[in-house]
Protein backbone atom coordinates (compact mmCIF):
# COMPACT_ATOMS: atom_id res chain seq x y z
CA UNK A 1 0.00 0.00 0.00
CA UNK A 2 1.43 3.38 -1.03
CA UNK A 3 0.51 6.63 0.62
CA UNK A 4 1.13 9.97 -1.06
CA UNK A 5 2.10 12.17 1.85
CA UNK A 6 2.92 15.29 -0.17
CA UNK A 7 4.19 18.11 2.02
CA UNK A 8 3.22 16.19 5.16
CA UNK A 9 6.28 13.94 5.04
CA UNK A 10 8.90 16.57 5.93
CA UNK A 11 6.93 17.38 9.09
CA UNK A 12 7.14 13.81 10.39
CA UNK A 13 10.05 12.45 12.34
CA UNK A 14 11.83 10.09 9.96
CA UNK A 15 13.08 7.45 12.44
CA UNK A 16 9.67 7.36 14.12
CA UNK A 17 8.01 6.47 10.81
CA UNK A 18 10.35 3.52 10.46
CA UNK A 19 9.79 2.29 14.00
CA UNK A 20 6.00 2.31 14.09
CA UNK A 21 5.28 -1.02 12.52
CA UNK A 22 6.54 -3.51 15.05
CA UNK A 23 7.95 -7.00 14.56
CA UNK A 24 8.32 -8.35 11.05
CA UNK A 25 7.70 -5.09 9.21
CA UNK A 26 9.89 -2.84 7.17
CA UNK A 27 9.20 0.66 5.93
CA UNK A 28 10.78 1.41 2.58
CA UNK A 29 11.14 5.00 1.46
CA UNK A 30 11.51 5.90 -2.19
CA UNK A 31 14.22 8.41 -2.85
CA UNK A 32 14.29 11.33 -5.27
CA UNK A 33 15.34 11.20 -8.87
CA UNK A 34 18.85 11.89 -10.00
CA UNK A 35 20.41 14.48 -9.90
CA UNK A 36 20.19 14.66 -6.16
CA UNK A 37 19.20 17.79 -4.30
CA UNK A 38 20.72 18.96 -1.02
CA UNK A 39 19.51 17.00 1.99
CA UNK A 40 17.96 20.10 3.50
CA UNK A 41 15.56 20.50 0.58
CA UNK A 42 15.00 16.87 -0.35
CA UNK A 43 11.51 15.38 0.01
CA UNK A 44 10.74 11.70 0.42
CA UNK A 45 7.84 11.00 -1.89
CA UNK A 46 6.10 8.16 -0.09
CA UNK A 47 6.72 5.11 1.99
CA UNK A 48 5.44 1.57 1.81
CA UNK A 49 4.59 -0.80 4.60
CA UNK A 50 5.78 -4.31 3.84
CA UNK A 51 4.36 -7.08 6.03
CA UNK A 52 7.14 -9.65 5.85
CA UNK A 53 6.30 -12.54 8.15
CA UNK A 54 9.61 -14.05 9.31
CA UNK A 55 10.30 -17.74 9.78
CA UNK A 56 11.71 -18.28 13.27
CA UNK A 57 14.43 -20.95 13.30
CA UNK A 58 15.02 -22.55 16.70
CA UNK A 59 18.00 -24.86 16.61
CA UNK A 60 20.53 -23.33 18.98
CA UNK A 61 20.62 -22.98 22.75
CA UNK A 62 23.09 -20.09 22.84
CA UNK A 63 23.84 -16.96 20.87
CA UNK A 64 24.47 -17.12 17.13
CA UNK A 65 27.96 -16.40 15.81
CA UNK A 66 27.67 -16.67 12.01
CA UNK A 67 25.18 -17.41 9.23
CA UNK A 68 26.13 -18.44 5.71
CA UNK A 69 24.14 -19.22 2.54
CA UNK A 70 25.54 -21.60 -0.05
CA UNK A 71 26.09 -20.40 -3.63
CA UNK A 72 22.64 -21.50 -4.83
CA UNK A 73 20.95 -20.06 -1.77
CA UNK A 74 18.85 -23.14 -1.06
CA UNK A 75 20.81 -23.96 2.10
CA UNK A 76 21.55 -21.82 5.14
CA UNK A 77 24.28 -22.79 7.62
CA UNK A 78 24.34 -21.49 11.19
CA UNK A 79 26.75 -21.81 14.09
CA UNK A 80 26.64 -20.64 17.67
CA UNK A 81 28.26 -20.91 21.07
CA UNK A 82 26.48 -24.22 21.78
CA UNK A 83 29.00 -26.38 19.79
CA UNK A 84 26.47 -27.22 17.05
CA UNK A 85 26.35 -26.36 13.34
CA UNK A 86 22.93 -26.53 11.70
CA UNK A 87 21.88 -26.69 8.06
CA UNK A 88 18.47 -25.31 7.04
CA UNK A 89 16.38 -25.20 3.88
CA UNK A 90 16.04 -21.52 3.08
CA UNK A 91 12.69 -21.94 1.30
CA UNK A 92 10.75 -23.04 4.39
CA UNK A 93 13.14 -22.92 7.36
CA UNK A 94 13.13 -26.69 7.88
CA UNK A 95 16.26 -28.07 9.50
CA UNK A 96 18.07 -30.36 7.07
CA UNK A 97 20.74 -31.64 9.44
CA UNK A 98 23.40 -30.96 12.07
CA UNK A 99 27.17 -31.26 12.18
CA UNK A 100 28.32 -32.58 15.55
CA UNK A 101 31.94 -32.87 16.62
CA UNK A 102 33.19 -29.59 18.03
CA UNK A 103 33.79 -29.35 21.78
CA UNK A 104 33.68 -25.57 22.06
CA UNK A 105 31.81 -22.56 20.79
CA UNK A 106 31.72 -22.59 17.00
CA UNK A 107 32.77 -19.14 15.83
CA UNK A 108 32.70 -19.42 12.07
CA UNK A 109 31.62 -21.49 9.05
CA UNK A 110 31.96 -21.34 5.27
CA UNK A 111 30.79 -23.53 2.39
CA UNK A 112 32.43 -24.04 -0.99
CA UNK A 113 30.96 -23.09 -4.36
CA UNK A 114 29.73 -26.63 -5.13
CA UNK A 115 28.17 -27.12 -1.67
CA UNK A 116 30.32 -30.21 -1.26
CA UNK A 117 32.58 -29.16 1.62
CA UNK A 118 31.92 -27.14 4.76
CA UNK A 119 34.64 -25.74 7.01
CA UNK A 120 34.23 -24.58 10.60
CA UNK A 121 36.40 -23.06 13.30
CA UNK A 122 35.76 -23.22 17.02
CA UNK A 123 36.98 -22.50 20.53
CA UNK A 124 38.19 -26.11 20.85
CA UNK A 125 41.23 -24.97 18.82
CA UNK A 126 40.27 -26.95 15.73
CA UNK A 127 39.48 -26.33 12.09
CA UNK A 128 37.20 -29.03 10.68
CA UNK A 129 36.29 -30.07 7.15
CA UNK A 130 32.83 -31.59 6.66
CA UNK A 131 30.94 -33.39 3.94
CA UNK A 132 27.86 -31.20 3.44
CA UNK A 133 25.58 -34.02 2.27
CA UNK A 134 26.45 -36.69 4.84
CA UNK A 135 27.50 -34.56 7.82
CA UNK A 136 30.71 -36.58 8.18
CA UNK A 137 33.76 -34.83 9.59
CA UNK A 138 36.41 -35.51 6.94
CA UNK A 139 39.47 -33.94 8.54
CA UNK A 140 40.49 -32.00 11.65
CA UNK A 141 43.36 -29.54 12.00
CA UNK A 142 44.45 -28.72 15.57
CA UNK A 143 46.04 -25.48 16.77
CA UNK A 144 47.17 -23.85 20.01
CA UNK A 145 44.33 -21.28 20.12
CA UNK A 146 40.77 -20.98 18.88
CA UNK A 147 39.84 -20.41 15.23
CA UNK A 148 37.95 -17.13 14.83
CA UNK A 149 37.36 -16.96 11.07
CA UNK A 150 37.44 -19.33 8.09
CA UNK A 151 36.99 -18.67 4.38
CA UNK A 152 37.15 -20.66 1.13
CA UNK A 153 38.72 -19.19 -1.96
CA UNK A 154 36.55 -18.76 -5.05
CA UNK A 155 37.00 -22.27 -6.49
CA UNK A 156 37.13 -24.11 -3.16
CA UNK A 157 40.70 -25.38 -3.57
CA UNK A 158 42.03 -23.47 -0.57
CA UNK A 159 40.74 -22.53 2.86
CA UNK A 160 42.06 -19.80 5.14
CA UNK A 161 41.73 -19.52 8.90
CA UNK A 162 42.58 -16.90 11.50
CA UNK A 163 43.55 -18.10 14.97
CA UNK A 164 43.19 -16.13 18.19
CA UNK A 165 46.00 -14.24 19.91
CA UNK A 166 46.13 -15.77 23.39
CA UNK A 167 48.44 -17.34 26.00
CA UNK A 168 51.54 -15.96 24.31
CA UNK A 169 50.55 -17.21 20.88
CA UNK A 170 50.21 -14.52 18.19
CA UNK A 171 47.26 -14.18 15.86
CA UNK A 172 48.13 -16.33 12.86
CA UNK A 173 46.73 -16.69 9.35
CA UNK A 174 47.05 -20.09 7.72
CA UNK A 175 46.11 -21.21 4.21
CA UNK A 176 45.53 -24.90 3.51
CA UNK A 177 45.21 -26.66 0.17
CA UNK A 178 41.98 -28.66 -0.04
CA UNK A 179 42.34 -32.00 -1.80
CA UNK A 180 39.07 -32.46 -3.68
CA UNK A 181 39.96 -35.91 -5.02
CA UNK A 182 38.30 -38.95 -3.53
CA UNK A 183 36.17 -38.62 -0.42
CA UNK A 184 38.04 -35.61 0.96
CA UNK A 185 39.64 -37.36 3.93
CA UNK A 186 43.18 -37.21 2.53
CA UNK A 187 44.22 -33.67 3.45
CA UNK A 188 47.63 -32.15 4.15
CA UNK A 189 48.29 -31.61 7.85
CA UNK A 190 50.65 -28.65 7.36
CA UNK A 191 49.50 -25.32 5.93
CA UNK A 192 50.56 -24.18 2.49
CA UNK A 193 51.15 -20.66 3.85
CA UNK A 194 51.50 -19.35 7.41
CA UNK A 195 52.23 -15.83 8.66
CA UNK A 196 51.49 -13.42 11.50
CA UNK A 197 49.70 -10.18 10.55
CA UNK A 198 51.50 -6.91 11.16
CA UNK A 199 50.36 -4.89 14.18
CA UNK A 200 47.03 -5.65 15.82
CA UNK A 201 45.47 -9.09 15.53
CA UNK A 202 43.23 -10.01 12.61
CA UNK A 203 39.58 -10.77 13.33
CA UNK A 204 38.03 -11.29 9.87
CA UNK A 205 39.39 -12.28 6.47
CA UNK A 206 38.46 -13.18 2.90
CA UNK A 207 40.08 -14.07 -0.41
CA UNK A 208 39.98 -11.28 -2.97
CA UNK A 209 39.55 -11.67 -6.72
CA UNK A 210 43.34 -11.62 -7.18
CA UNK A 211 44.99 -15.01 -6.49
CA UNK A 212 47.09 -15.16 -3.31
CA UNK A 213 45.82 -11.76 -2.10
CA UNK A 214 43.61 -11.69 0.99
CA UNK A 215 41.84 -8.87 2.81
CA UNK A 216 41.73 -8.70 6.61
CA UNK A 217 40.08 -6.64 9.33
CA UNK A 218 41.77 -6.02 12.67
CA UNK A 219 41.02 -5.13 16.29
CA UNK A 220 42.57 -1.68 15.81
CA UNK A 221 40.12 -0.90 13.01
CA UNK A 222 42.70 -1.43 10.28
CA UNK A 223 41.79 -3.10 6.98
CA UNK A 224 44.74 -4.59 5.09
CA UNK A 225 45.76 -6.62 2.04
CA UNK A 226 48.31 -9.43 2.37
CA UNK A 227 50.18 -11.62 -0.07
CA UNK A 228 49.73 -15.06 1.46
CA UNK A 229 52.81 -16.49 -0.30
CA UNK A 230 55.18 -14.01 1.31
CA UNK A 231 53.12 -12.82 4.29
CA UNK A 232 53.83 -9.25 3.20
CA UNK A 233 51.33 -6.50 3.93
CA UNK A 234 50.95 -4.88 0.50
CA UNK A 235 48.29 -2.30 1.34
CA UNK A 236 46.56 -1.00 4.45
CA UNK A 237 44.02 1.55 5.59
CA UNK A 238 44.75 2.37 9.22
CA UNK A 239 41.73 4.67 9.45
CA UNK A 240 39.17 2.30 7.96
CA UNK A 241 37.58 2.12 11.42
CA UNK A 242 38.37 3.43 14.89
CA UNK A 243 37.56 0.22 16.75
CA UNK A 244 37.32 -3.56 16.39
CA UNK A 245 36.28 -4.74 12.88
CA UNK A 246 33.47 -7.23 13.52
CA UNK A 247 32.49 -8.41 10.03
CA UNK A 248 33.68 -8.38 6.44
CA UNK A 249 31.57 -9.55 3.50
CA UNK A 250 32.47 -9.45 -0.18
CA UNK A 251 30.37 -8.47 -3.16
CA UNK A 252 29.52 -11.26 -5.60
CA UNK A 253 32.34 -10.22 -7.94
CA UNK A 254 34.78 -9.66 -5.02
CA UNK A 255 35.70 -6.18 -6.29
CA UNK A 256 34.45 -4.46 -3.14
CA UNK A 257 33.50 -5.41 0.39
CA UNK A 258 31.57 -4.07 3.35
CA UNK A 259 32.92 -3.98 6.89
CA UNK A 260 31.23 -3.32 10.22
CA UNK A 261 32.81 -2.17 13.45
CA UNK A 262 32.20 -1.41 17.09
CA UNK A 263 32.81 2.24 16.22
CA UNK A 264 29.16 2.26 15.02
CA UNK A 265 30.14 2.64 11.37
CA UNK A 266 29.95 0.37 8.32
CA UNK A 267 31.97 1.11 5.20
CA UNK A 268 32.28 -0.17 1.65
CA UNK A 269 35.89 -0.56 0.48
CA UNK A 270 37.53 -1.20 -2.86
CA UNK A 271 39.32 -4.56 -2.50
CA UNK A 272 42.27 -3.45 -4.65
CA UNK A 273 43.03 -0.04 -3.16
CA UNK A 274 41.16 -0.25 0.18
CA UNK A 275 39.72 3.15 -0.58
CA UNK A 276 36.48 3.95 1.22
CA UNK A 277 33.58 4.15 -1.24
CA UNK A 278 30.61 4.62 1.10
CA UNK A 279 30.07 5.19 4.83
CA UNK A 280 27.02 4.36 6.98
CA UNK A 281 26.98 5.81 10.50
CA UNK A 282 24.59 4.50 13.18
CA UNK A 283 24.08 5.11 16.89
CA UNK A 284 24.93 1.60 18.15
CA UNK A 285 27.95 -0.71 17.77
CA UNK A 286 27.68 -2.91 14.68
CA UNK A 287 28.33 -6.65 14.65
CA UNK A 288 27.50 -7.47 11.04
CA UNK A 289 26.99 -5.89 7.63
CA UNK A 290 25.79 -7.46 4.39
CA UNK A 291 25.20 -6.40 0.79
CA UNK A 292 21.89 -6.94 -1.03
CA UNK A 293 23.03 -8.34 -4.40
CA UNK A 294 20.10 -7.24 -6.59
CA UNK A 295 18.99 -4.02 -4.93
CA UNK A 296 20.93 -0.90 -3.87
CA UNK A 297 20.75 -1.65 -0.14
CA UNK A 298 23.07 -2.69 2.65
CA UNK A 299 21.86 -4.46 5.80
CA UNK A 300 23.36 -3.63 9.19
CA UNK A 301 22.89 -5.30 12.55
CA UNK A 302 24.29 -4.90 16.03
CA UNK A 303 23.48 -3.44 19.41
CA UNK A 304 25.15 -2.87 22.74
CA UNK A 305 27.31 -5.53 24.31
CA UNK A 306 25.21 -8.02 26.36
CA UNK A 307 26.85 -6.92 29.64
CA UNK A 308 25.94 -3.29 28.88
CA UNK A 309 22.24 -3.94 28.32
CA UNK A 310 19.57 -2.59 30.64
CA UNK A 311 15.79 -2.88 30.77
CA UNK A 312 15.63 0.55 29.14
CA UNK A 313 17.64 -0.65 26.14
CA UNK A 314 15.36 -3.68 25.77
CA UNK A 315 12.26 -1.49 25.79
CA UNK A 316 13.72 0.88 23.22
CA UNK A 317 13.96 -1.95 20.71
CA UNK A 318 17.46 -1.26 19.43
CA UNK A 319 17.91 -4.77 18.05
CA UNK A 320 16.82 -4.19 14.48
CA UNK A 321 18.15 -5.03 11.06
CA UNK A 322 18.70 -1.67 9.40
CA UNK A 323 18.39 -1.11 5.68
CA UNK A 324 20.53 1.66 4.20
CA UNK A 325 20.59 2.93 0.65
CA UNK A 326 23.94 1.81 -0.71
CA UNK A 327 24.41 4.84 -2.96
CA UNK A 328 22.76 7.68 -1.02
CA UNK A 329 24.02 6.54 2.42
CA UNK A 330 20.57 7.07 3.98
CA UNK A 331 18.66 4.74 6.26
CA UNK A 332 15.49 3.59 4.49
CA UNK A 333 14.00 0.94 6.78
CA UNK A 334 14.24 -1.27 9.84
CA UNK A 335 13.07 -4.77 10.72
CA UNK A 336 12.44 -5.60 14.37
CA UNK A 337 12.00 -8.92 16.10
CA UNK A 338 15.11 -9.96 18.02
CA UNK A 339 15.42 -9.67 21.79
CA UNK A 340 19.18 -9.17 21.85
CA UNK A 341 21.98 -7.68 19.78
CA UNK A 342 22.17 -9.00 16.22
CA UNK A 343 25.46 -10.85 15.78
CA UNK A 344 25.29 -11.94 12.16
CA UNK A 345 23.41 -11.18 8.94
CA UNK A 346 23.47 -13.10 5.65
CA UNK A 347 21.66 -12.28 2.40
CA UNK A 348 20.51 -14.86 -0.16
CA UNK A 349 22.83 -14.81 -3.23
CA UNK A 350 19.83 -13.97 -5.44
CA UNK A 351 18.62 -11.30 -3.01
CA UNK A 352 15.25 -12.96 -2.37
CA UNK A 353 15.60 -13.25 1.42
CA UNK A 354 17.92 -12.61 4.33
CA UNK A 355 18.61 -14.19 7.70
CA UNK A 356 19.69 -12.63 10.99
CA UNK A 357 21.05 -14.34 14.08
CA UNK A 358 21.22 -12.72 17.49
CA UNK A 359 22.32 -13.01 21.08
CA UNK A 360 18.84 -14.38 21.89
CA UNK A 361 19.71 -17.68 20.15
CA UNK A 362 17.14 -17.32 17.37
CA UNK A 363 17.48 -17.05 13.60
CA UNK A 364 14.89 -14.97 11.78
CA UNK A 365 14.53 -15.79 8.08
CA UNK A 366 12.77 -13.07 6.07
CA UNK A 367 11.58 -13.59 2.50
CA UNK A 368 11.14 -10.26 0.73
CA UNK A 369 7.66 -9.60 -0.69
CA UNK A 370 6.70 -7.86 -3.93
CA UNK A 371 6.81 -4.37 -2.46
CA UNK A 372 10.54 -4.77 -1.79
CA UNK A 373 11.26 -5.51 -5.44
CA UNK A 374 8.77 -2.99 -6.84
CA UNK A 375 10.07 -0.08 -4.77
CA UNK A 376 11.87 2.64 -6.73
CA UNK A 377 15.11 3.22 -4.81
CA UNK A 378 16.21 5.95 -7.22
CA UNK A 379 12.79 7.58 -7.55
CA UNK A 380 10.58 7.66 -10.62
CA UNK A 381 12.44 7.14 -13.88
CA UNK A 382 11.60 9.64 -16.62
CA UNK A 383 12.29 8.29 -20.10
CA UNK A 384 13.37 10.99 -22.51
CA UNK A 385 11.79 10.91 -25.94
Amino acid sequence: MSLDLGDLVPKLEYPRILDEYGSGSVAVLTLPTVPRTPKSSRKRLYFQRSSMIPILLQGHERSLTQLKFNAEGDLLFSCSKDYVINMWYSCNGERAGTYDGHNGSVWTVDVDLQSRFLVSGAADNTLRLWNVASGQCLYTWEFSTSVKRVAFNEDGTQVMCVTEQRMGYPSTIRVFDINRDGDGTNQAEQPLHLFNPVGSKATVCAFTLTPDIIITGHTSGKVALYNVQTGEEIERNECAHHDHVTDLQLSNDRTYCITSSRDRVARIHDTKTLGVIKTYTTETPLNSAALAPTRPYVLLGGGLEPMSLTVTHLRQGKFETRFWHKVYEEEVGRVKGHFGPINTIAVHPAGTCYASGAEDGFIRLHHFDDSYFKAQPYGAVNIEE
